[in-house]
């Protein structure tokens, strides 16, 4: 797991190694302080008993004493620079590689995480991961040269003295090593609550309209309550496990010093066994805030650590993820034609499905040629034509397109010439033109019209303030359902794709409009293969064959009129939607 995440330091690899070496410096410099304190307290004694002192060890120790200082300070500075800009990049890299990754994901793999789980791991758990990052490189090193060092000046100065940090410190270590133990699964909880959190969030924001016409305001804000209510929760028990631990060490310190001074005092009288001075005791005591601030810095560390352990996990799933879209050894960069031919093929949308959604379809269709497909909701439409431009592979079987099997394409070069406006319309926030110019970047504005002539949307767009410059507003809200879908079909236009999908996206069109565009399709992209996926039998009628979808099995292709003679599941539909058009 650090293995994986280590991979996105790259180049804040300098400042993330020169950080822990800046930090010896600054925690070597701590630990000379109160030795050359002690001489100075020696010299001191000396005057106050009258004896002969030596002036000159007094300044030359706090010249010294003043170098150190300053040299810990810039340390201490520099350290935190580079820790910063090092956990910074180490966090801006973390976010680009998962969001790259995400890119190349497959239908399958984005079907593993929510939207709301990818939001919070790209977010929250990299600013976890990057707390902890910082904190590792400044403290995870100073602190144990902190422990290691003051414990050998104290033992040269008395070894006895030393087995009471040693003894302190283990027992902090054990009090830390609980803690750890308790607080992680309730940090794995709360991050599982954040994406229920972050769930309701986007799903009510986005359908803030459902929710205001339903009246559901009520419900929505309980919902919101609960998830809150379930973060806070496992919070709270998280960090009262947490607070737990620094009073620990804070008490453990104390006790410490008070032992210190007790055994200390005794020494020096004589008491019990040892060679320990004023000027000793006062180093001792120096010696033992840093020893056992090492301690708490490391347990601060662990702190962060344990906090973000879940994120890392969370994190490495989403880095570790491999695309279920091999890529071609050989890959075929030119699509000829916009053929299609599916054989023998089965498909269903994971290995361990239950389901199988498409069984043995086969069926072909020449380039330029209009395809309606019908069939009741549920029965593989989408799935169907989401195999053309490769978005799931099929579990058994092959598509072709131009005579080459989809697997060979490379993705791009495949996904350029097949075009697919898909039954949810999504449009970005921007204008008019930013959003067609998904479909060619390098369009004109002639393009541009031209695109929206296709798909009937011309008329309204000039109708509209600014025209092509209109901004459509977040998600497209400023233009009705119907604009929506005859955008998408522009933009889609706009690409001069050798296939075009249309999977209900004529759906919040009148009928009007819909033969316009499908008139339209005919005159200006002939060559064009179309698929037409509808649930009125009008807006395929007209179609070179229809193919007709029954629980994932054809079970009839042909024209409207031999459809009406040998299928019968075409003749209900079409006989319910004559019939309900006649008593309308």
């Amino acid at each position: 797991m650090v293995k994986t995440l280590l991979k996105s330091v790259r180049e804040y690899k300098k400042p993330s190694i020169l950080c822990p070496i800046v930090m010896i410096g600054e925690a070597a410099m701590e630990i000379v302080i109160p030795f050359l304190t002690k001489f100075i307290i020696q010299e001191l004694e000396n005057l106050n008993k009258g004896m002969e002192y030596n002036l000159n060890t007094i300044i030359i120790c706090s010249v010294l004493m003043v170098v150190c200082s300053l040299f810990a300070l810039l340390c201490g500075v520099w350290g935190g620079q580079l820790s910063a800009r090092a956990s910074c990049g180490f966090a801006h890299n973390l976010r680009e590689d998962m969001y790259n990754n995400i890119q190349t994901y497959s239908f399958a793999n984005i079907d593993n995480f929510s939207t709301s789980s990818l939001i919070t791991r790209v977010t929250t758990d990299v600013t976890n991961v990057q707390n902890a990052y910082q904190m590792s490189i400044r403290m995870l090193v100073r602190a144990p040269v902190l422990f290691v060092s003051a414990t050998i000046m104290t033992c040269l100065i008395e070894p006895k003295m030393a087995l009471i940090f040693i003894a302190a410190a283990a027992f902090l270590g054990v009090i830390v090593f609980i803690c750890m133990f308790k607080v992680v699964p309730h940090f794995k909880m709360m991050f599982k609550k954040y994406d229920n959190l972050n769930s309701v969030v986007q799903e009510d924001l986005t359908a803030i309209r459902v929710v205001k016409s339903y009246v559901r305001e009520d419900h929505e804000i309980e919902k919101m309550r609960k998830a809150t209510g379930d973060v806070y929760e496992y919070s709270v028990k998280a960090e009262k496990i947490l607070t737990f631990m620094m009073p620990c060490v804070t008490l453990t310190m104390f006790a410490t010093i008070i032992v210190l001074l007790l055994v200390g005092s005794h020494m020096s009288v004589g008491n019990i066994a040892g060679n320990v001075g004023a000027a000793d005791l006062q180093t001792l005591i120096s010696y033992s805030t840093q020893i056992l601030s090492g301690v708490m810095m490391v347990a601060m560390c662990l702190n962060f650590i344990s906090l973000s352990r879940g994120s890392m996990e969370r994190i490495c799933e989403v880095l570790n993820e491999k695309t279920t879209l091999p890529k071609p050894v050989q890959p075929v960069y030119e699509v000829e034609n916009g053929s299609i031919e599916f054989e023998d093929v089965d498909f269903a949308y994971s290995q361990k499905a239950d389901v199988t959604v498409l069984k043995n379809i086969n069926f072909s269709i020449k380039q330029g040629e209009m395809v309606g497909i019908i069939g009741a909701t549920g029965s593989g439409k989408t799935s169907l034509v989401s195999l053309i431009p490769r978005l799931y592979d099929t579990t058994k079987g092959t598509v072709k397109v131009g005579g080459v099997d989809v697997k060979n394409y490379n993705l791009d070069s495949l996904r350029n010439k097949v075009a697919m406006v898909l039954q949810k319309n999504v449009l970005f926030s921007g204008t008019i033109a930013e959003n067609l110019r998904w479909g060619d970047e390098n369009a004109t504005d002639e393009d541009l019209r031209f695109a929206a002539r296709q798909a009937c949307a011309e008329e309204f767009i000039d109708a509209l303030p600014g025209g092509f410059d209109y901004d459509l507003g977040q998600g497209g809200v400023n233009v009705s359902g119907g604009q929506k879908q005859r955008l998408c079909i522009a933009r889609a236009m706009l690409k001069k794709p050798l296939v075009i999908i249309f999977d209900d996206s004529t759906s919040a069109v009148d009928t009007k409009t819909d033969a316009q565009i499908r008139s339209s399709l005919r005159q200006y992209a002939p060559d064009t293969t179309k698929i037409i996926i509808a649930q009125r039998i009008a807006s395929v009628q007209d179609a070179d064959k229809i193919i007709v979808l029954d629980e994932g099995e054809i079970v009839g292709i042909g024209t409207h009129e031999q459809l009406l003679e040998t299928n019968e599941i075409y003749r209900e539909v079409y006989s319910s939607q004559v019939k309900g058009a006649d008593n309308e």
